[in-house]
Parts: C-alpha cells; sequence; structure tokens
C-alpha cells in the first residue's frame, strides 16, 4: 500500500500516519519527493486494507500496489534514484562506465588496467578479490591481498572500487574496502546475504541470476531495500536461454522493462552475457541505446594470460577507443557522464 500525502503535510501528521501503520504491526517506509511524501506500508493485505488512513489529517489518497515488490516499484518512488559513490553518479540521467579485470591478479595488473580505465574517462573500477567458479580447481581469487590492490588503485587513480562479496562472513573485511558491493548472478536468490547487505549503508550492484525473471530481480533488490538500504544498482548479465552461440542471451528487453517497472538505475555487463570479445562492443551499445544507466565491462593489460575470462576481455591498450563509442552513444542520448 502506498500512502501518498498532501503537499502542505506536517511532520507531525507523517508520524501519525507511520504509527497508525506500525500499529497493525505493519513496516512504513518514508520518501520525501520534492513536493509531496509517500509512505509505502508493507504487511498483510487485508489488515492493511481495512486501516482507514484517508481519514488522516494529511492524507491526500492511498493507492494499492499490486506488485510483489513495493519498496523498488515506481509506483512507490516514481522518480529515478540517483546513487553517488565518491562522487560519481548513476541513474536518474547519470551514466556510469565500470570496468576492469574479472579477477585481481597482480600489483602491475591492477594498476595498469585501473590507469587505462581512468585515461579513458570510465566512472568506476571493477575487480575480483573473490570469484565464485563453476569449476572448485579454478582460480579462486586473492581474498584480503586482492582487496588491498585495489584500495592501492583507488589511492591513485580516485576510481571507487566495484568488488564482489560472496559470503556475509567476509562482509566486513569487503565493507572496508569496496565502495560498492557485487552480489554475482550466483548470488542473487542469496537472501541471508541480501538481507545483512541491506543493513549496510553501501551501495549494491545485484546481478540478475542466470535464470531469473525480471520480477525475480526485482524481488531480490526488494530484500535490500526493505532492511534500510536503498543505494542498490540492477545488472542484467545475460540470462541462460537454448542459444549456443554465447555464454549466455543479454536480455536488452529488461533494460526498459526494469526502467518502466523500477526507479533503481540499471546497467548492463556485455561480457558475462556473450563471452566473447567480438560481440562486448555491439553490446555495449545496444544496452546504452536501449537505455541503461551504465556498462560494466571487463579489461585487462594482457588477455591472453588471464586467470579468469580472458577470451572476454579487452586489452587495456583497446580500452580508450571502447569507451569513446560508448560514452559518445551514452552523451548522444542525454546521459551525463561524470
Amino acid at each position: 500500500m502506498m500512502v501518498v500525502m498532501h503537499e502542505g503535510a506536517t511532520e507531525d501528521q507523517i508520524a501519525h500516519v507511520v504509527v497508525r501503520i506500525e500499529e497493525i504491526g505493519a513496516t512504513a517506509h518514508v520518501s520525501h519527493g520534492e513536493r509531496v511524501t509517500v509512505i509505502g506500508a508493507i504487511g498483510e493485505r487485508e489488515e492493511l486494507a481495512a486501516l482507514p488512513l484517508e481519514a488522516c489529517p494529511g492524507v491526500d489518497h492511498v493507492v494499492a500496489i499490486l506488485k510483489p515488490y513495493k519498496l523498488v516499484s515506481r509506483e512507490f518512488h516514481p522518480v529515478d534514484t540517483v546513487i553517488d559513490v565518491r562522487g560519481k553518479k548513476i541513474g536518474g540521467g547519470h551514466f556510469a562506465l565500470i570496468a576492469g579485470p574479472c579477477s585481481v591478479e597482480t600489483p602491475d595488473q591492477v594498476m595498469q588496467a585501473a590507469r587505462a580505465v581512468q585515461a579513458a574517462g570510465g566512472t568506476m573500477m571493477r575487480g575480483g578479490a573473490f570469484k565464485p567458479r563453476t569449476s572448485p580447481y579454478s582460480f579462486q581469487g586473492l581474498g584480503l591481498d586482492g582487496l588491498k590492490l585495489l584500495a592501492e588503485a583507488r589511492a591513485e587513480t580516485g576510481l571507487p572500487i566495484v568488488t564482489e562479496i560472496m559470503d556475509p562472513r567476509d562482509l566486513d573485511v569487503v565493507h572496508e574496502y569496496a565502495d560498492v558491493l557485487q552480489v554475482g548472478a550466483r548470488n542473487m536468490q542469496n537472501f541471508l546475504l541480501l538481507a545483512e547487505l541491506g543493513k549496510l549503508r553501501k551501495p549494491v550492484l545485484l546481478k540478475r541470476g542466470l535464470s531469473a525473471t525480471v520480477e525475480e530481480l526485482l524481488m531480490a533488490a526488494e530484500y535490500i531495500v526493505k532492511e534500510g538500504n536503498l543505494d542498490v544498482i540492477l545488472c542484467e548479465r545475460g540470462i541462460r536461454t537454448f542459444e549456443t552461440a554465447t555464454r549466455n542471451t543479454l536480455d536488452i528487453s529488461a533494460v526498459p522493462i526494469v526502467r518502466m517497472a523500477s526507479h533503481l538505475p540499471i546497467v548492463v555487463d556485455p561480457s558475462h552475457s556473450a563471452g566473447r570479445l567480438d560481440l562486448v562492443l555491439p553490446l555495449s551499445l545496444a544496452g546504452v541505446a536501449a537505455g541503461a544507466d551504465g556498462v560494466l565491462v571487463e579489461t585487462h593489460p594482457s588477455p591472453e594470460h588471464a586467470l579468469c575470462d580472458g577470451p572476454q576481455s579487452l586489452c587495456t591498450d583497446d580500452f580508450g577507443e571502447y569507451a569513446d563509442r560508448v560514452l559518445s552513444l551514452a552523451r548522444w542520448a542525454g546521459k551525463t557522464v561524470a
């Protein structure tokens, strides 16, 4: 349920509505807009429907939200969410180019990639310190040492760091080093992890699961937002289909669908969806054209020697040309590039 207050509603009137909602054991989430305040009520539908909230002072009208996700819906929050990461913005017309190696390997590799991303106008640096791999025998990441290397790259370039969190037991250490905590596709429905991330006050980049629907992605985001963390970036990274020409199928239609359904920013990941270098640029451009708020892409100083996902990684020597094409289209589409 969504309670829309009058434009001149007082703080006492807003607080009164919150109390009435909480009296029945429901949860109230207050969203202050430029002109009006909206209160989202989450709880038992029948009990909420029985509340005479429209009779409360300051209430303009009450709207029933029929979608299973509430707080991430555009009905609850009509205005695009803008997320600020160390001065770099994404969402609400702000475009982010997030790039770096799939996994952190050596100090030289990380620093070369960071310098290339910075020189090309990239917004943030991505890099995996903890890597979920299909095979238990594949490189699993450097862990804490990898986080420290990313922090050194940030110190030199100023690029905020995006890195993956796999286990709630690693939250403290990853939270200490990362600027954006990434949830990989395999963990999209790790609800315990999502709830714990919701208690933090640091942006989360949530990837769509391999076989998840758009609604399931938004429901996963709801787990985070429900706990109080409103800064969630959604990521379309390709889904599993019958097609074998690519590793996964990048669902371009998910971009406008998410933008219509939710106020949260959405980025595309052409590297993991295609698994092929020759498709990274065209899929990136397709995502931008469809309205994506950013691109998450892999670049490596020497892809042929990469310990993870080399065949799909852009060489840092070529990253500038790639970034110019992507950022030019983003600007043409009316986006602001930090």
